[in-house]
């Protein structure tokens, strides 16, 4: 009998588990969403962006987005393949710095791509109004938290 309610408290709980699971994630997405087109807006308007370049922009942009994120997801999770370098003394830590290092690389070959759509200045331009997105982010985080 305390078996059977043990189980069926279980049962339970991990429904109830699984139901919060699935409303919570459309939330999440719509407000990623809605922050991924304020971000699209903002990078337009700050690069001054025609029709014609934006359409040739933002499916590069899409790539190199797609890039950093995953990069940064293996960064900050703890994935089993995670590189360890020189820099991990044998610990079994992640390399930092080897992250760091290819999110760089990564910058570097999309301002070359960027370049050949939007011109050089406004290609390295991107990376300072990308990071002022993302600061003016975290502020309206902060001012909201208040």
């Amino acid at each position: 009998m305390l078996l059977q309610t043990k189980h069926l408290l279980m049962t339970i709980c991990a429904w109830v588990l699984c139901m919060l699971a699935a409303q919570a994630q459309p939330r999440d997405s719509k407000r990623f969403e809605a922050i991924e087109n304020e971000k699209i807006a903002y990078i337009t308007k700050q690069l001054k962006l025609s029709p014609s370049e934006a359409q040739k922009f933002f499916p590069l942009y899409n790539q190199y987005n797609k890039e950093m994120w995953a990069v940064k997801s293996e960064k900050t999770g703890s994935s089993s393949n995670a590189p360890q370098g020189a820099n991990s003394f044998g610990s079994g830590k992640r390399d930092i710095i080897s992250y760091d290092a290819k999110e760089l690389e990564i910058k570097k070959e999309y301002r070359k791509k960027f370049s050949e759509v939007i011109g050089n200045s406004r290609a390295s331009q991107f990376f300072e109004i990308e990071q002022n997105f993302r600061e003016l982010l975290y502020k309206e985080l902060q001012n909201r938290r208040k």
